[in-house]
C-alpha cells in the first residue's frame, strides 16, 4: 500500500508543477480576484478527473484515433476564449482596486473544465498513472485508492503552493499584479494556439 500512496505522490507532485492551461489560469484568477476568491479553484481536478480517469483507463483503446484531435481544438479554442477576457482585464486593470466580479462557484467549475478540454490529463493517465492504478487495483483495490488518494491530495496542495506564491506578488506592488496578470493571458494564448496547432499536425499527419 505505501508504495503506491509514494508513487501517487511522486505523480501528483510533477502533474501539478507541469506548465499548462489550468496553473496559468490559477494564477490569472489570483492576481485579478485574489487568493482568496481563487483558493476554490484548487479543488477542480477532483471534479474533472474523475470522468478522464474512466474514459481514459477503460474506454481509450475502444476510441477512434480522431478523438485527441477533436479535443485539441475544442480545448485550444475555449483557452483562447478565457485568454480574451484575462487580457482584457489586463488591458482595464485598475491599479487602486481590483474587485472580483466573478462568483467562485462558477469560477471552480470553469477551471475544472479547463482542466478536461486539455489533452495533458488524458495523456498523463493514458500513459504513466492509469496502468498503475489498474495494476495496483487488480492486486486490490486499496493498492488504487492509495494512489488515487497520494496523488490527489498531493496535486490540490502543489496547486495551492503555486496559488499562495503568486499572491505573494502581491507584496511587491500592483504593477506587478497587472504585468503578471498580462503574462498569464499570453501564456493561455500560447497553450491554446499549441493545441489548435497540434491539432491541425495530427489531421496532416493523417491524409
Amino acid at each position: 500500500m505505501w508504495s503506491y500512496l509514494i508513487w501517487g505522490v511522486a505523480y501528483g507532485f510533477a502533474a501539478a508543477l507541469q506548465p499548462g492551461p489550468l496553473q496559468s489560469y490559477l494564477i490569472a484568477q489570483t492576481v485579478r480576484n485574489g487568493w482568496r476568491r481563487t483558493f476554490p479553484m484548487v479543488f477542480a481536478p477532483l471534479l474533472s478527473d474523475g470522468p478522464i480517469i474512466l474514459l481514459v483507463v477503460f474506454a481509450l483503446s475502444q476510441l477512434p484515433s480522431w478523438w485527441l484531435l477533436v479535443l485539441r481544438f475544442v480545448g485550444g479554442i475555449f483557452v483562447l476564449y478565457l485568454a480574451v477576457g484575462t487580457l482584457q482585464a489586463w488591458k482595464n486593470f485598475n491599479t487602486e482596486h481590483e474587485t472580483a466580479k466573478s462568483i467562485p462557484q462558477q469560477d471552480v467549475f470553469q477551471a475544472a473544465l479547463v482542466n478536461v478540454l486539455s489533452p495533458a490529463p488524458y495523456l498523463f493517465w493514458g500513459l504513466v498513472t492509469g496502468p498503475l492504478l489498474i495494476t495496483g487495483w487488480q492486486e486490490t483495490p486499496l493498492y488504487g485508492i492509495s494512489l488515487l488518494v497520494g496523488f490527489y491530495v498531493t496535486v490540490v496542495l502543489s496547486l495551492a503552493g503555486i496559488l499562495l506564491l503568486c499572491a505573494g506578488s502581491g507584496k511587491l506592488g500592483p504593477q506587478v499584479n497587472r504585468g503578471l496578470l498580462g503574462v498569464s493571458g499570453l501564456a493561455l494564448v500560447g497553450f491554446g494556439v499549441y493545441q489548435i496547432w497540434a491539432g491541425v499536425t495530427l489531421l496532416l499527419q493523417g491524409l
